[in-house]
């Protein structure tokens, strides 16, 4: 048994023996970042919704490839992950989430523009997600967000 293993088996039965141990507490989560968590995860979740929406027509529908829209619906579903795994992390103050999240809101961005530029009905849909996006991205960066996740400035 190393020392480092004998080292923290007696510190666990120190601690079993009544020593009494301070509970650890989290950080507060400040508003913005809950809010940039929200965000990601509500994102997250519109590409789940059709990326399902888009396998289940592939399957039960009559689309002109049922092979292209079932594998459209799985990449979709798949792209569904990285949000909701950032999102997750934004809640948990995790430091890794913040790259993810602020890819999935660059990415959003021309996907705005292809929906913007579509016409119809497809404006409301693609003001909507610029808006949401430019909001998340502004969040992430806000300097509270920043050093609630660890981030801060980097010393020379």
């Amino acid at each position: 048994m190393s020392s480092k293993q004998s080292a923290s088996k007696s510190a666990r039965k120190g601690a079993s023996k009544g020593a009494a141990v301070a509970p650890v507490t989290p950080p507060p989560r400040p508003a913005r970042l809950t809010a940039a968590a929200g965000l990601v995860a509500l994102e997250g979740l519109a590409l789940a919704v059709s990326g399902s929406y888009l396998l289940i027509m592939g399957l039960l529908g009559k689309p002109d490839s049922p092979q292209q829209a079932e594998m459209g619906g799985l990449t979709v579903l798949a792209l569904a992950a990285l949000p909701l795994i950032a999102a997750r992390g934004l809640w948990l103050l995790r430091r890794w989430s913040r790259g993810p999240a602020m890819i999935t809101q660059i990415m959003a961005l021309p996907v705005a523009w292809t929906l913007y530029n579509g016409g119809g009905a497809l404006i409301a849909g693609a003001v909507a997600l610029a808006l949401t996006a430019v909001a998340t991205l502004v969040l992430l960066v806000n300097p509270t967000a920043t050093e609630a996740l660890g981030i801060g400035p980097r010393e020379s």
